[in-house]
């Protein structure tokens, strides 16, 4: 068989072996799943590390098991993985404690109080409490201020993507394209944060705790004995530094270049471009480091985009998901019948989805404006993906302002794409054209281009992705259904957040919900 490449993806449900050809094709897939968190306090969110490498190792096994001449054929290894969740290893490389991942929403206290002048400064540009909310969400700050037993023994702090890569290396090195979070690091010069740089204020992580960073797209090290006894993978194999999943599903879906965009529809929702310049399409907001060495990827995120729909199917849909399960097919197909039955623009019921509030926006609240009693269920839910859509729609157009560019194609992957409707819905109101891409696994197709590139089997990654990107169903905006989207989008979505805005600051300053940041502990 000719050249195969292997691509890990360690999600926050679960973990996926795949084997890629050289072209692109998806031969053989192992899916690991697991539960996401354990939560031992209310807001809490956290992993064993060692679930992510012992489902890896049982992923690697089982694939070498059921496609042993694909597997003999791998030219290399590479790893993606959800964005900030954080590892901590004590010196014997082992987890001083349970990871902390990115649903978790415990708070540090502050460590970095401006001088007044600075205080101003960051006021007068509406993020004074960003500065202060940001800092407060790093779990490194956490852990050494609560549990500072546990950081005494802390000798390497990693993201889950550092620690996968040290185990099936032994080396503390990791991509640049895998640095997301609440760590020190420069996104304009893309490297860890100097002594003085506001990241390292922010959040002060000495140096010597965080991995060698290395470019996408290159060999940070080679399998060693005691990783080949546990997965089955040859030793010495080249394991190649990829990205983020976000960021490996850019590549995945083809996206290269400022004329494409992504949109991945997943539990945190996202839109972003590949671009050699840095720009922020949200003020104060880097670009975050991308695959194309020396490129960043612009991105507007809805943070629990998606799980909005996950939220839907445990409290209003159990019986369609119990259906799903028993006709063994995703619960988005049962709930298609609801995008049928149900007309676009859900008869005026309007989702604003920010359910999780953002740093520029930290006391915003998810609303539902317009309900009526023609209402049900199936409307909730179309809402809910219309609400979802316009969000993708705003990002994709500040985007384009902020960069000066016009997207003339976009991609589209993530969970929700395993239904055409929720597709068409998006196609529709973004009005523009959306191509799918032919396999489900973005991310994985991208980690593998970007593993090709890192073994030599493509000069760079444009190439990569010219050969191993295919793109499946097209969407096309259907001309009523986008009229009227872009007059609710226009006349009511883009004004709602201005006209509740004052409404969520007097329920804010009565409940305290979400809870104001402050530099007063």
């Amino acid at each position: 068989m000719d050249d195969t490449l292997l691509a890990l993806d360690c999600g926050t449900q679960s973990l996926r072996a795949m084997l890629f050809a050289k072209d692109g094709t998806l031969l053989h897939k192992v899916k690991i799943e697991y539960e996401p968190y354990r939560s031992p306090r209310p807001g809490w969110a956290e992993q064993d590390p060692e679930l992510y490498w012992t489902s890896l190792c049982e992923a690697v096994g089982t694939l070498k098991l059921e496609a042993r001449e694909a597997f003999d054929a791998v030219r290399g290894v590479g790893v993606t993985t959800q964005r900030d969740t954080l590892v901590f290893l004590d010196r014997a490389g082992a987890p001083a404690r349970p990871a902390i991942t990115w649903l978790d929403t415990r708070k540090a206290r502050t460590v970095y109080r401006p001088v007044w002048f600075k205080r101003l400064a960051f006021w007068a540009v509406g993020m004074l409490e960003a500065v202060q909310k940001t800092q407060k969400e790093c779990r490194a700050s956490w852990v050494r201020q609560e549990q500072p037993e546990v950081w005494a023994r802390t000798t390497k702090v990693l993201q889950v993507s550092g620690f996968l890569n040290h185990r099936l290396t032994g080396a503390f090195r990791d991509s640049v394209a895998n640095q997301i979070g609440h760590i020190p690091f420069n996104y304009k010069k893309m490297r860890w944060a100097r002594k003085g740089e506001l990241p390292a204020l922010l959040f002060p992580i000495d140096r010597g705790l965080l991995p060698e960073l290395v470019p996408a797209g290159t060999v940070l090290g080679t399998v060693t004995a005691d990783a080949a006894r546990a997965t089955g993978l040859p030793e010495g194999l080249p394991v190649v530094a990829c990205a983020s999943d976000k960021g490996a599903e850019t590549i995945g879906i083809g996206c290269v270049g400022e004329d494409m965009a992504s949109l991945s529809l997943g539990t945190t929702a996202t839109v972003q471009t590949s671009s050699p310049r840095y720009f922020e399409p949200v003020a104060f907001m880097p670009p975050y480091p991308a695959a194309m060495p020396g490129h960043h990827n612009p991105e507007v995120e809805i943070f629990r985009g998606y799980w909005m729909i996950s939220w839907f199917k445990r409290e209003l849909a159990p019986a369609e998901v119990d259906e799903a399960r028993r006709s063994g097919v995703p619960p988005e197909v049962i709930l298609d019948r609801f995008l049928r039955d149900v007309p676009p623009g859900s008869m005026g019921l309007v989702t604003l989805p920010h359910w999780g509030p953002s740093l520029k926006m930290p006391g915003t609240k998810g609303s539902m404006v317009g309900f009526g009693d023609v209402h049900t269920r199936g409307y909730i839910y179309r809402s809910f993906l219309e609400g979802l859509a316009f969000g993708l729609r705003e990002g994709l157009e500040r985007i384009e302002k902020a960069g000066g560019v016009r997207i003339s194609r976009i991609g589209i992957s993530g969970g929700a794409t395993q239904s055409g409707e929720i597709c068409q819905l998006t196609c529709d109101i973004l009005g523009r054209e959306l191509t799918a891409g032919e396999t489900f696994e973005t991310a994985g197709l991208g980690a593998a281009a970007i593993t090709a590139v890192g073994v030599g089997l493509y000069p760079a990654l444009p190439d990569a992705v010219a050969a191993m990107v295919r793109h499946g169903r097209t969407y096309r905006p259907r001309p009523a259904e986008a009229a009227l989207y872009d007059q609710l989008y226009r006349r009511v979505y883009r004004r709602l957040y201005a006209r509740l805005k004052p409404l969520y600051q007097e329920i804010r300053s009565i409940v305290n919900y979400p809870a104001r940041a402050s530099d007063e502990d």
